[in-house]
């Protein structure tokens, strides 16, 4: 975030980057410059300062894209903290019908979306001095080069590209800026920061140089089928960590604290900044990080049951998915307790017959949350396992998200040590399951305790049923 301070006599608002990295990336002169790495370094707000040096000029125009629409306008995002900083130096905003500030001398900044590939048409034969892309991994390849195309400027100002992202080791960002980052450790290398290389692109495939000489006999035929070598763009890399983002430390120093709690691969990457971690067997579970326990503590406030549902039985040679379901209560000093797991390869009716059962044995005050598949199908097939279970307060919700993202939740707590396990038979089949998620080839246990442990810390409340997937039925 910026430094604003009061001139004492002036009682001006001076407004200018932190020294490090932050003034490190306002102050490149590459033409790609990618600012990347923790969660919290300041980098929405070196975004929106770029600009700033150009608004003089009334031919100037710059572009700021996030992925989708809603992105832009979040609480603290890029529109949201552009009012903090535009009106300072007089700008005007407007709201429809789209997002955009203009400056005293007639200079502009808009605020777009790309939300699917084809959104890029819409800029079709537009000259942007400036693009801006915040979040630059949420973006596609054709979606970026598409707009790299449309960098062209007549205005007096060098086309240029500004970026920020947080590191995703799937990402096509993360080959792009791969000889910026330590490919054994995922880490920025310290001494390469903010350091120039160019590229030329032929195809799809890039070609890089430490020098625009090394790239001087690439070629491409100009608008008279004559050859002429092709000009080269260079790139740099500044990593961003929370501790260069002073000022934010200072406003809200339980920040780091929030970024400590998150599961282990998401803070690996949102506070360590490493490009390389991915979700992997061990990362997101493992039992020591839980406390077997004799019996259920006295504390318990509340119980759910979550299924993940298959119909197919095993039989000699096959592998299939099994279904299974996980009990978790919360305890009222804010722990969890994971009582009871099943799993079994069953026929459909042979899965009715499980839930039916399982409901009972646990008892009325156990609430069931089960997946709604997309689709009618998947509409009456829950529409019926909640009429089978009347008396039973039961939901069936779609999923949301991938499967890591649903899991991590849970997985947080248990690596905190907010997890206790109830001693039985089942736990070394859970324990196994949970451990080898994301990589075992199945992930039924896993998905069964992810919905059994969100829809337990979400909200509840019974409804009358639509198609009998909410709520609680009566007789």
């Amino acid at each position: 975030m910026a430094g604003d301070e009061k001139g004492a006599a002036a009682a001006q608002t001076v407004i200018r980057p932190q020294e490090g990295p932050q003034t490190q990336f306002l102050g490149s002169s590459a033409d790609i410059a990618i600012y990347g790495g923790s969660a919290g370094g300041g980098k929405t707000w070196a975004l929106l300062m770029e600009p700033l040096r150009h608004i003089a000029n009334p031919q100037f125009g710059a572009v700021f894209f996030r992925r989708t629409l809603v992105q832009v306008r979040n609480e603290g995002g890029l529109w949201d903290e552009s009012e903090k900083l535009y009106p300072c130096l007089n700008a005007k905003p407007r709201v429809a019908p789209d997002l955009s500030w203009t400056f005293p001398s007639g200079s502009s900044v808009s605020f777009a979306h790309l939300e699917h590939d084809k959104t890029v048409s819409n800029w079709q034969g537009s000259q942007i001095p400036l693009i801006c892309f915040d979040e630059l991994t949420h973006f596609t390849q054709k979606q970026f080069w598409y707009l790299l195309s449309r960098n062209r400027s007549m205005c007096g100002v060098r086309p240029y590209v500004r970026a920020t992202c947080n590191p995703d080791a799937d990402s096509w960002v993360a080959e792009f800026i791969s000889w910026w980052i330590n490919q054994e450790t995922g880490l920025p290398i310290p001494e390469r920061a903010g350091k120039l290389r160019w590229f030329v692109r032929i195809g799809d495939k890039i070609i890089w140089g430490d020098t625009p000489a090394d790239l001087a006999d690439y070629t491409a035929p100009d608008e008279n089928g004559e050859q002429k070598p092709i000009e080269p763009k260079s790139v740099t890399f500044v990593p961003a960590k929370l501790t260069d983002n002073k000022a934010l430390m200072a406003a809200d120093p339980g920040y780091l604290a929030n970024l400590m709690a998150l599961p282990t691969v998401e803070r690996e990457r949102l506070l360590g900044g490493n490009w390389k971690i991915r979700p992997a067997a061990g990362l997101l579970f493992r039992r020591g990080w839980c406390q077997v326990v004799d019996a259920v503590p006295a504390n318990v406030v509340r119980w759910m049951r979550g299924w993940d549902l298959a119909s197919t039985p095993k039989v000699e040679g096959t592998d299939p998915d099994a279904t299974s379901g996980t009990k978790i209560g919360k305890l009222a000093d804010g722990r969890y307790i994971v009582a009871h797991s099943t799993s079994d390869w069953l026929s459909p009716n042979g899965v009715e017959t499980l839930i039916k059962n399982t409901a009972a044995a646990d008892g009325k005050e156990v609430h069931i949350s089960l997946p709604q598949d997309p689709g009618q199908a998947g509409k009456s097939q829950v529409a019926s396992l909640v009429k089978m279970l009347s008396g039973y307060t039961a939901r069936a919700t779609p999923e949301s998200g991938d499967k890591v993202t649903r899991f991590s939740p849970f997985s947080a707590q248990a690596e905190a040590g907010n997890v206790l396990v109830l001693r039985g038979p089942w736990n070394e089949s859970w324990f196994t399951s949970l451990e080898g998620f994301p990589e075992a080839k199945h992930d039924d246990d896993a998905d069964s305790t992810s919905r059994a442990f969100n829809a337990l810390i979400t909200s509840f409340e019974p409804a009358a049923p639509l198609f009998g997937t909410y709520g609680r039925q009566s007789r």
